[in-house]
């Protein structure tokens, strides 16, 4: 436990809290863009804690939150059909669509299965070669090298029955689109240090200097979350605008070149809808034309289905930072973590079951 308790130092956070205290001449509204800070930040209280001087808005940090109802529809139904197993991390199978979820699917007779790893799901296609395997990948660029080496390892074995339903998604783009909005009320961020790890601190010097507001990488322990706080509101009283990095055990400026050349390789950046946001320009991943043969949207002929949103559901309202979890009238109630309406309830990131599970009963006065 040393590498954690030494960020989890009693001492040091009541330092940091009383620093930010010091500073803050105002009260500030950062949005932090990754559910492993959201739920950091109520899991240990920081928000409460600074509650006077910083507003904590929930961006959509969450790649599963934000995966599209459409990809997950078309999951189901192809999970349905005969001799095709659909596959995926396990918080996906729990997460509805507008028809249900992959593990109701599964309960009535679909084939499905959580796998560790994409490369589960390459085994299993290369074990049954008379099935086709569908891994549903979902996720920041934090797991798009995992599928891209999947793609790669399917080709180098030569699998015909193995494909991606490809949901992957970029993170800054959707800060950008967040930022153009006439509404929006965000003074800086915090940056999601393990999407930064793989892309580098340097990508944000565009959008630092697009929309002139701080950006500051950290991680997810209360140390980390605390030291970019006070970096933000250090830069916000100054009047200053510039990407600091409070995640340098981790975070680098160019990031892991290893981890951009595989997605590259791999993907090109597309326009594409994201739960809650809709289409987000170059916001999505997509196979590049010569892996078009790992493509399940283009090996399985789609059927024509509308889907919907859930209409009880706020995640759209949630996700972009818009409404609480705790405003949602059927948080607690109609929408709990064992019957969720929503992907932000069901998912270990989900703003929704941080509150839930640490913050609710904290702000239920703000009701």
């Amino acid at each position: 436990m040393k590498h954690l308790d030494e960020f989890r130092d009693p001492e040091l956070a009541r330092r940091l809290s009383d620093e930010i205290r010091r500073v803050a001449t105002r009260r500030w509204t950062i949005m932090e863009v990754c559910g492993g800070q959201t739920h950091g930040l109520l899991r240990h209280g920081i928000d409460a804690e600074l509650a006077e001087q910083v507003e904590f808005i929930h961006g959509p940090g969450c790649p599963v939150c934000v995966t599209p109802v459409e990809a997950i529809d078309f999951a189901c139904e192809l999970a349905t059909r005969p001799r095709v197993l659909v596959t995926s991390f396990g918080d996906m199978l729990r997460v509805p669509g507008s028809r249900g979820s992959l593990a109701q699917t599964s309960a009535h007779g679909g084939a499905v299965r959580a796998v560790y790893s994409p490369l589960d799901a390459v085994e299993l296609a290369r074990q049954a070669p008379d099935r086709q395997v569908v891994f549903l990948a979902v996720g920041f660029e934090t797991t798009a090298p995992a599928t891209a080496l999947a793609v790669l390892q399917a080709a180098k074995l030569g699998l015909t029955n193995f494909s991606l339903l490809a949901a992957h998604v970029r993170v800054q783009p959707a800060m950008e689109l967040l930022l153009a909005q006439p509404d929006q009320r965000v003074h800086a961020f915090l940056a999601a240090g393990h999407v930064v790890t793989v892309m580098g601190c340097e990508t944000y010097e565009s959008l630092v200097a697009r929309f002139h507001l701080p950006v500051v990488v950290t991680g997810f322990e209360p140390l980390d979350l605390l030291d970019g706080i006070l970096a933000c509101v250090r830069q916000l009283e100054r009047g200053e605008a510039r990407v600091e990095n409070c995640y340098a055990r981790s975070a680098r400026s160019t990031g892991n070149q290893f981890a951009q050349d595989l997605i590259a390789q791999v993907y090109a950046p597309t326009t594409g809808p994201w739960r809650g946001l809709g289409d987000v320009p170059d916001g999505r991943l997509e196979l590049r034309a010569e892996f078009a043969s790992f493509d399940a949207r283009r090996r399985f002929p789609r059927l024509q289905v509308v889907t919907a949103e859930c209409g009880d559901c706020r995640a759209g309202e949630i996700l972009t930072g818009r409404l609480k979890p705790i405003d949602c009238p059927a948080f607690g109630v109609r929408c709990r973590p064992e019957s969720p309406l929503g992907a932000p309830m069901v998912s270990s990131e989900g703003a929704c079951a941080a509150y839930f599970r640490y913050g609710s009963s904290r702000h239920a006065s703000h009701r």
